[in-house]
């Protein structure tokens, strides 16, 4: 009997990928075993060769190296189609695929790498995807260390062939040693220390692909800034931006006007819960959300360690998902009120304030030639919204703002001013606010809030001139 690649609630029917390769390998099996045929295959022939000895591969860890010669030996297409097989599977069936193929997987993953197989940087985002944020888990927990250690491993090659996914690497493990070093557990220091050493060795070997990620790369370093290594990266960027040897970076200002692509903010989401998020956004009606958010919640936010996922959930909403005019003009869910939703989701003073950062991060550094207005526009939409039946959201939110433009880079307050006034400009000549008064005019707001952002705006006479920028 052939051995199964995923583990299945019997009331789940089989995955349509996983037939196919099983399929491929009953048929073929007779000709996965040496001497191997010397005929050239007909491209159909060739396709089905490769599911089979894909399916190999994961099932007879004992022969998977002679399956690989086979797949070395007959091999015409660079490796494309296995590997677009090997990113099918990850994409829609690693949660369920078998331990045991897990290993496969990732030693197959090893040696696609070595080869420099056509869409091997493909399949490694795959991976990255189903790095699952707050997740202690074992399995999750061997899936980081795994993939550090093959970077770690094959640093040469992917310097050499893909240099571009040094720059995804270093976003995701950035970003999950965030939730590593909360955790003062043995079981993590030694997968600490190797992600702390692979994404210093980007940072100070090669700063260039730092830039290519843009302003959230200081967002993520920040929130690390405990931990000596980074913090004295961010001394250096700040104090000696020489020190990085790279042509053209001027200091940390050129990287805060650098925003930040979705394809770095989709690597902290894993592909179910996008595909959540992007139905919840997408078919469910304002005022019927609530069964799906608990089912939302009871499936990604179960456990308190993964309370940081809404941090990226958020940035995945406000950065990655834009939805059209008919959707924004119909009566779905805005992006605004999952956001408020995820807001009130917080137990944790530091989760919370990392979520409103992440809310407000395209603010502070707004320019309207280089970002885009879906960016901030849920934001705005929150604060008003909430006005008058949750006010205290709108209050937290506009505190949290201002306190921002006094503390958050001191060095740069000029650039955050302008930014964050640029966005208010934009906002209100798009349409998108009448007029910032729906806030400063507001008798359920704190006095002081509104002194603050009136005091803000007093110098810009919204859609008719530019703010004044103080130095930096």
């Amino acid at each position: 009997m052939v051995s199964k690649l995923t583990v299945a609630a019997p009331y789940e029917a089989e995955n349509q990928i996983e037939i196919s390769l099983r399929q491929a390998f009953e048929l073929l099996e007779p000709s996965l075993r040496p001497p191997f045929s010397l005929a050239i295959p007909k491209p159909d022939e060739y396709a089905q060769l490769n599911c089979a000895i894909l399916h190999g591969v994961l099932t007879e860890p004992h022969f998977a190296k002679t399956h690989i010669k086979h797949l070395h030996a007959l091999v015409t297409d660079g490796y494309a189609i296995f590997i677009n097989l090997l990113v099918k599977i990850v994409h829609h069936l690693y949660p369920k695929l078998l331990a045991p193929v897990k290993n496969q997987l990732l030693w197959v993953t090893d040696e696609m790498v070595r080869v420099s197989g056509i869409g091997f940087d493909a399949l490694l985002v795959s991976l990255f995807r189903q790095i699952v944020g707050g997740d202690f888990s074992d399995g999750n927990l061997w899936l980081c260390m795994k993939l550090v250690t093959l970077f770690l491993d094959k640093w040469q090659c992917f310097l050499e062939e893909a240099p571009h996914v040094l720059s995804s690497a270093l976003y995701v493990f950035l970003r999950v040693l965030a939730d590593h070093c909360r955790q003062n557990v043995e079981k993590l220091e030694s997968l600490r220390r190797l992600e702390i050493n692979l994404c210093v060795k980007i940072v100070r070997e090669e700063f260039h692909l730092c830039l290519k990620i843009g302003r959230d790369f200081i967002r993520l370093l920040q929130d690390l800034v405990h931990v000596p290594e980074f913090k004295a990266i961010l001394n250096d960027m700040v104090l000696n931006p020489s020190q990085f040897n790279t042509s053209g970076f001027m200091g940390v200002s050129q990287i805060y006007c650098t925003r930040t692509s979705s394809r770095y903010v989709l690597l902290r989401i894993i592909p179910e819960m996008e595909t959540q998020l992007r139905f919840l956004l997408t078919h469910v009606k304002l005022g019927r959300q609530k069964r799906h958010q608990m089912w939302f919640a009871r499936k990604f936010l179960n456990d308190p360690n993964k309370e940081t996922v809404i941090v990226d959930i958020v940035r995945f909403v406000c950065c990655a998902h834009h939805p059209p005019n008919e959707i924004i003009q119909s009566d779905v869910i805005p992006r605004w009120a999952v956001i408020g939703w995820l807001l009130k989701s917080c137990r944790t003073n530091y989760v919370q304030a990392n979520v409103k950062l992440a809310l407000f991060y395209d603010w502070l550094f707004f320019d309207e030639k280089m970002d885009n207005i879906m960016n901030i526009e849920p934001a705005i939409l929150l604060m008003v919204h909430s006005i008058p039946q949750y006010v205290d959201i709108t209050n937290t939110l506009l505190e949290f703002l201002l306190r921002l433009l006094d503390n958050y880079d001191v060095e740069h307050k000029g650039v955050i001013v302008k930014g964050v006034s640029s966005a208010f400009m934009l906002l209100t000549s798009k349409g998108v606010i009448q007029s910032p008064d729906v806030l400063t005019s507001c008798p359920a707001l704190s006095p002081s809030l509104k002194e603050g952002l009136s005091r803000l705006l007093s110098d810009v006479k919204l859609g008719n001139s530019k703010p004044t920028m103080a130095t930096s």
